[in-house]
């Protein structure tokens, strides 16, 4: 067989018993180093291997732990200075921020200290104006020396105000070098704009500090604003993107020809003009109302244009008449006629008696403006009238308006026609916020609604005409956007224009 052949040959090698290490037969053929545990489990060689293995494996650990431990010191955590020159001592990319090598630190004893300190050359700074400091003011604190501040002040009031210059405006200042510690710094140069359209800039040049102009282009083109009144006239000038600067002040002019709580529907249409600057550094200016159109559904439209008459503008209707006439038809905005003028139920009083005035129902908070131009002859609380204001307007025309929330007059006080004078609340006797408002003629109670002004400035000749082709052109931006003018729409009307697709 072949087993017995590589058997034969083993033996022919090392010996009969297979070792070749000089053991006697009989030793031999007993014992073997060479065995498996899992082949005749139980023989006397079994047990004998099994021997031999426990053996080892308790010599192995019985070593194992006799062995001595090796001496050693472990290293302290290094400090954070410690860990800084470790940074700079190892090798990091330079695209993480790695820095290596260390920078020798002079010795002491080569130091030799300065008398003083090196001053910067140059030193360019930026101040503002703030709170009420003055423009000497502040170029004093940015250490500008008296001589050229009053230099600099001769330079620039023939092109700007300085005095007018409104608070944040930057000051790029530019301080040169100085002879001694004991002088203030040269003025080299100083920047900033001086108006709207116009930057100016003041340098040294061959010692002496001269001007430069530097204009700012300016776009005025006119803004063109439209929408839909909705739910009150002022929430939709407000949604149209106007500042509420404007807002206020088309509303004061169309109180002068419009009943806003009587002639205004949610469905009228607003198209108002206002002018509107663009520097090209991007800045944005407006300036006042040019027109105003209110179309009203049903009725007819209202217009008014800001004209210049004998140097003081104000407001025309189409015909040329003043705006500003008697009395503004309502004196505060979005309000409804919730009470009318004559005898009446009293609400609280429970029995009737003469209602000497009219009641218009607003939020609370609304402005109340005056009727017409007068002097506050009265300002503070009235029984039950609550807080309660009377304007004088002429030696026969009185105003008043009741249930205040607050004042923004006080007695003796002159104000103009469409002038806040305080704002609607529920004071004294009142189920709600609301303004009570009553207009005395002659001594007598008189009712507001019927009661009707006539007069004021009518143009004519020469200055009809300008108004006229002025107003054409107002009406050709409103209506057909041919003129130079931008647009803007309010979300409502966006809403109501996508609705008819």
């Amino acid at each position: 067989m072949a087993r017995d052949s590589v058997a034969t040959a083993w033996q022919r090698r090392f010996g009969r018993d297979g070792l070749g290490i000089g053991f006697g037969s009989d030793l031999a053929s007993d014992f073997d180093i060479s065995f498996d545990l899992g082949d005749a489990i139980g023989t006397r060689s079994w047990w004998l291997g099994l021997a031999s293995c426990t053996a080892l494996v308790g010599t192995a650990f019985a070593l194992a732990f006799a062995v001595p431990a090796l001496p050693g010191r472990q290293q302290p955590a290094l400090t954070p200075a410690q860990q800084e020159v470790a940074a700079l001592q190892a090798i990091a990319p330079l695209a993480r921020g790695g820095a290596t090598g260390t920078t020798a630190l002079p010795n002491a004893r080569l130091l030799e200290p300065l008398a003083e300190a090196p001053e910067r050359p140059r030193i360019e700074l930026t101040a503002k104006l703030s709170g009420r400091a003055s423009f000497e003011s502040a170029l004093r604190r940015a250490g500008v020396g008296k001589s050229d501040i009053a230099d600099v002040s001769r330079l620039l009031r023939p092109v700007a105000n300085l005095g007018a210059l409104p608070r944040g405006t930057s000051l790029d200042i530019v301080l040169g070098r100085r002879e001694s510690r004991s002088q203030p710094r040269p003025l080299d140069s100083i920047a900033f704009r001086a108006a709207f359209d116009l930057r100016v800039a003041v340098s040294r040049v061959d010692g002496t500090l001269r001007l430069k102009r530097i204009p700012i282009a300016v776009d005025s083109t006119p803004l063109r604003v439209q929408g839909v009144v909705g739910s009150s006239l002022q929430r939709g000038l407000k949604q149209s993107g106007l500042p509420a600067r404007l807002v206020s002040q088309a509303i004061a002019t169309l109180g002068y020809a419009v009943d806003f709580q009587r002639g205004v529907g949610k469905r009228d249409r607003f198209d108002i003009v206002v002018e509107q600057d663009r520097a090209e550094t991007g800045e944005v200016r407006f300036g006042d109302v040019l027109y105003l159109a209110l179309k009203r559904d049903g009725k007819d439209a209202v217009e008014l244009g800001r004209f210049g008459a004998g140097g003081h503008p104000e407001y025309f209707r189409a015909n040329g008449e003043s705006a500003r006439k008697g009395l503004m038809k309502t004196p505060v905005d979005g309000a409804r006629l919730t009470s009318g003028f004559g005898m009446r139920f009293h609400p609280l009083l429970s029995y009737s008696r003469m209602h000497q005035g009219v009641d218009f129902g607003a939020a609370s908070g609304s402005p109340i403006m005056a009727a017409a131009s007068g002097t506050i002859s009265f300002a503070g609380p009235h029984g039950g009238h609550g807080n309660y204001v009377m304007v004088k307007h002429t030696k026969d025309l009185t105003t008043a308006y009741a249930h205040m929330s607050r004042f923004a007059v006080r007695s003796g006080q002159r104000v103009t026609q469409g002038q806040v004078i305080g704002y609607v609340g529920s004071t004294g006797l009142s189920t709600g916020p609301h303004l009570h408002y009553e207009i005395w003629l002659k001594g007598r109670a008189v009712n507001p609604v019927q009661l009707k002004f006539v007069g004021g400035t009518q143009l004519g000749g020469r200055d009809m005409a300008r108004f006229r082709e002025q107003m054409a052109k107002w009406r050709r931006v409103a209506v057909t956007g041919s003129a130079p003018a931008e647009t803007a729409m309010s979300p409502l009307e966006k809403k109501r224009r996508a609705a008819r697709g």
